[in-house]
C-alpha cells in the first residue's frame, strides 16, 4: 500500500518512539550548551513562554550567545541561519528580502516583523521601510522566528513567517558595556549600553552609532544602458558599484518597575539607494529616513487567581524624507539628451501609527489555558510629497513617456502627486485554547476576527495537535489560515501610468498545513523535520491594462502553491564542540503559467560548526549553500547562478582584563555571489552580493 507523506511520517514517529531505550548520555561537562542561551522556550507561538519542542509551530530561536559565535554584523546574516528562510536583496537601497518557505516579492510584506512583540510594517508598501538599514545586534537579547502562518495572533502580514526581535533589559546587561568594530568597506561602528537600577527603576540604555562605505560589488548593466541602446547614446554610469552606504544612529530604553514597563527607541538612517531608484545607478544618491517607537506595557501573571492579564498602549513614527540632493531616476543625458540634467523625482512621506491592546490568560478550567485579547490601531499616512523635473505622458500604442517640465518642481497636493495623503483604522478580537485533551495529547485552536475601515474584514484560524509520542519524540500536525492586507501604494497610487492603485483590493489570503518531528536522540543530539504545503490566493499583482501601453493596475490576480520540507540538528559532538546544520528544500508553481513562482532558492544547506579549542578561545565556521533559483514567469534569462559562502570568526574572551576580542572573515573565498533581479532584467546580470570583507571588534564590560 502507498503512503502518502504524513502517514509517512506518522509511521515514522511511531519507529522512532519504539526507539526510545537509547539512553540520554549525561555530558561531562556543560560548558559549550551553555553558553548558547535559552533555546529550549518560545513565546511568540502562544504569545507566553513555553517549551519550543512543544509549542503549536514550526520556530526557531536565536540568542545573544548564537549571534556571538557567529561572528554576526547585521540582522540578515543571523536569519540566514534560520532553515527555510533565505535572505535575497531588492535593487532599491539593497533593502532585505525575507523569503519564507518560497515566497519571495519585492517589498516582502508577507513577512510580519515585530520588536518585542509589537509590528514595526510601513503602510506605504508593507515592509520595514525603504531605508530600514538593520537593527544594531549588540542590543539584541534572542530572535524568535515562526515559518508559517501567524495571522490568528499577529493578524495582518504574519502571513509566510513572523520574525520577532527582543531587546536586552537591565538584567540581561547587568551593568556596562561598550565596544568598537572597524572593516572592510570603511565600516565603523562603536556603542554604549548600561544595565542596572536607577532607585526602584530597573533601566537598560543604549547607544550605537555607525557608518560603513557599503560593499563595492558592480552593476555590468541598469536600465538606462538599455535606453541608451534605444536613442543611441551613453549616459549610463554602468559598469559601476551598488552604493551600498550607510550611516546609523540608535537609541533605545527600556524601564521597567514592578508590572510596567516603557520603552523608548529611535532610530535615524541615511543609505545608499542600491541600484537606483529606477534600477539606474545614481552612486550620490542617499535615502534618509528616521523613526521612533514608543510603547508602554502592563504585564501582571497573578492579577487574580488564575489570571494573567496584560496591556500595550503603542505609538511609531516614520519620517522617509526626500534625498539631498535630490533623487536621480535617470542619469544626466536620459532620453536622448532632453533630461540634461537627468530625470530626478524626489518623493517623501511619513506616517505614523498608533494602538492600543489588550489580553489575557484565564487558567482556571482543567485541562484548559484560554487566551482571549482585543486591540485598535490608527495607521495614518500623513503627509506625501514630492518634487521633480518630469511628467509622464500615456501615448497610445507606444505607452508611458517621460516628458520635461519647466524645472524642478514642487508638485505636492497638486494632480501630479505620486499619492495623496490616506489613513485606515482596524479593529480586532482573538482567542486561543490551549487543551490538554488527553495525556501526551495538547491541542491548541485559535481564531482573531480583523476589521479594516478601508476593506472590510478577515477572520483566520488555526489549529495545533501536538502529540508526546515518546520522552524524547514530539510530533506536530499544524493548519493556519493567514492574509496580507493591501499597502497604501497599492490601493492609491496616481499619477503614475507604470503602475495605478486600486482602492477596491482585497487582501492575500494563505492556507498552510504542516506536520513537524521533533527527536532528541540523545542528550547532545537534537534533530527536527518539518514538512508544509501551502495555498496562496487572492495575490495582489500589478496586471497591465487592455491597453498594455497605458501601464498596470493592482488587482486580485493569481494563485500560487508551495510544498517543501526543512531538516536541521545540533550535535554537541564533544564538551567543545558543537555542529548545526539544516537542509531546506521548496516548490513553489504559480498556479496560473503553471511555472516556478522564481527568485527563491529551491535548495538551501548551512552549516556552522562551533570549537572552543582552549579556554577562553572559540573558532566559528558557517557555510552557506544556495542553489537552484529559478527567474520569475515570462523571464526568459537563464537562471541564477548558485553560490556557496563561507565565513570564519576567532572569539577571544576577557583577552586583557575584562575586554573580549572577536575578528570575522566573511566570504572567505571572495565568490562572486548573486541575487536574482526581478523581471523583465533591468539588471540583467543580477545584484551582486559582498565580496571578502574582515571586521575587527573589541568589548568592554565593567
Amino acid at each position: 500500500m502507498k503512503l502518502h507523506w504524513p502517514s509517512r511520517i506518522l509511521c515514522g514517529a511511531a519507529l522512532l518512539a519504539t526507539m526510545g531505550s537509547v539512553k540520554a548520555q549525561q555530558s561531562d561537562e556543560e560548558e559549550l550548551a551553555l553558553s548558547y542561551g535559552d533555546k529550549a522556550s518560545v513565546s511568540i507561538a502562544t504569545g507566553s513562554q513555553q517549551s519550543l519542542s512543544r509549542a503549536p509551530a514550526v520556530a526557531s530561536v536565536i540568542t545573544a550567545q548564537d549571534i556571538q559565535a557567529m561572528g554576526a554584523i547585521d540582522l540578515n546574516q543571523v536569519l540566514e541561519s534560520v532553515p527555510g528562510l533565505h535572505v535575497s536583496m531588492s535593487s532599491l537601497t539593497s533593502n532585505p528580502i525575507y523569503s519564507f518557505r518560497g515566497i519571495s516579492t519585492t517589498y516582502n510584506p508577507q513577512v510580519l516583523m515585530l520588536v518585542n512583540g509589537l509590528p514595526i510594517t510601513n503602510v506605504f508598501v508593507g515592509n520595514r521601510s525603504l531605508a530600514w538599514g538593520g537593527m544594531p545586534l549588540e542590543n539584541v537579547a534572542r530572535i524568535e522566528v515562526i515559518r508559517g502562518p501567524g495571522s490568528a495572533l499577529y493578524g495582518a502580514d504574519a502571513f509566510s513567517g513572523v520574525i520577532n526581535i527582543i531587546t536586552k533589559t537591565a538584567k540581561e546587561i547587568k551593568g556596562t558595556e561598550f565596544g568598537a568594530r572597524i572593516g572592510s568597506f570603511n565600516t565603523r561602528d562603536a556603542w554604549l549600553q548600561h544595565g542596572g537600577n536607577l532607585g526602584p527603576v530597573e533601566a537598560a540604555l543604549f547607544l550605537r552609532v555607525g557608518h560603513t562605505d557599503g560593499q563595492d560589488g558592480i552593476i555590468q548593466q541598469d536600465a538606462q544602458s538599455a535606453l541608451d541602446r534605444i536613442f543611441g547614446t551613453r549616459a549610463s554610469l554602468a559598469p559601476g558599484p551598488v552604493n551600498a552606504s550607510r550611516n546609523a544612529l540608535d537609541v533605545r530604553a527600556d524601564l521597567s518597575l514592578d508590572a510596567w514597563r516603557f520603552r523608548m527607541g529611535y532610530q535615524k538612517r541615511e543609505v545608499g539607494i542600491g541600484a537606483g531608484l529606477a534600477e539606474s545607478l545614481s552612486p550620490e544618491d542617499k535615502m534618509p529616513e528616521s523613526r521612533l517607537y514608543l510603547d508602554l506595557n502592563y504585564h501582571n501573571n497573578n492579577w487574580m487567581p488564575n489570571w494573567d492579564i496584560s496591556g500595550v498602549l503603542g505609538y511609531y513614527d516614520i519620517k522617509e524624507k526626500a534625498g539631498n540632493p535630490p533623487f536621480t531616476l535617470f542619469p544626466r543625458g536620459a532620453f536622448g539628451g532632453v533630461f540634461p540634467n537627468g530625470v530626478i523625482g524626489n518623493p517623501a512621506h511619513s506616517e505614523r501609527h498608533a494602538h492600543m491592546s489588550f489580553s489575557a490568560f484565564y487558567t482556571g478550567f482543567e485541562k484548559h489555558r484560554v487566551r482571549a485579547g482585543a486591540g485598535l490601531r490608527l495607521e495614518d499616512l500623513y503627509s506625501a510629497t514630492e518634487t521633480k523635473n518630469y511628467n509622464i505622458v500615456t501615448v497610445p500604442g507606444v505607452g508611458p513617456v517621460f516628458t520635461p517640465l519647466p524645472g524642478l518642481i514642487d508638485v505636492t497636493g497638486t494632480p501630479l502627486v505620486y499619492m495623496q495623503p490616506h489613513k485606515r483604522n482596524l479593529a480586532y478580537v482573538f482567542a486561543q485554547d490551549e487543551w490538554n485533551m488527553a495525556k501526551d495529547w495538547t491541542l491548541t485552536a485559535g481564531v482573531r476576527h480583523d476589521r479594516y475601515s478601508d476593506f472590510g474584514s478577515t477572520t483566520n484560524p488555526r489549529l495545533a495537535l501536538v502529540w508526546d509520542a515518546a520522552y524524547n519524540v514530539v510530533v506536530k500536525a499544524l493548519h493556519g489560515r493567514a492574509f496580507r492586507a493591501p499597502s497604501f501604494t497599492e490601493l492609491y497610487s496616481i499619477n503614475n501610468p507604470v503602475t495605478i492603485g486600486n482602492p477596491r483590493l482585497r487582501p492575500e489570503t494563505i492556507a498552510t498545513n504542516e506536520l513537524a518531528l521533533s527527536w532528541q536522540a540523545a542528550s547532545n543530539l537534537q534533530t527536527n523535520l518539518s514538512l508544509f504545503n501551502y495555498q496562496m490566493r487572492e495575490i495582489i499583482r500589478f496586471v497591465p491594462n487592455a491597453d498594455p501601453t497605458t501601464g498596470s493596475t493592482a488587482q486580485n490576480s493569481g494563485s500560487q502553491s508551495g510544498h517543501g520540507f526543512e531538516f536541521e540538528t545540533t550535535w554537541d559532538a564533544t564538551r567543545t564542540l558543537r555542529l548545526t546544520g539544516s537542509w531546506s528544500y521548496q516548490r513553489s508553481t504559480d498556479d496560473v503559467t503553471g511555472e516556478d513562482a522564481g527568485l527563491a532558492p529551491h535548495k538551501r544547506l548551512f552549516v556552522r560548526a562551533d570549537w572552543r579549542f582552549a579556554p577562553l578561545w572559540q573558532l566559528g565556521t558557517t557555510i552557506n549553500h544556495v542553489a537552484d533559483r529559478k527567474r520569475q514567469p515570462g523571464d526568459a534569462r537563464p537562471p541564477v547562478a548558485d553560490y556557496t559562502t563561507v565565513d570564519l570568526t576567532l572569539r577571544r574572551e576577557k583577552i586583557a582584563g575584562n575586554w573580549d576580542f572577536r575578528a570575522t572573515v566573511l566570504n572567505v573565498f571572495n565568490r562572486d555571489a548573486r541575487e536574482p533581479s526581478l523581471a523583465p532584467g533591468n539588471i540583467p546580470y543580477d545584484l551582486p552580493l559582498p565580496g571578502r570583507a574582515l571586521y575587527v571588534q573589541l568589548q568592554h564590560s565593567f
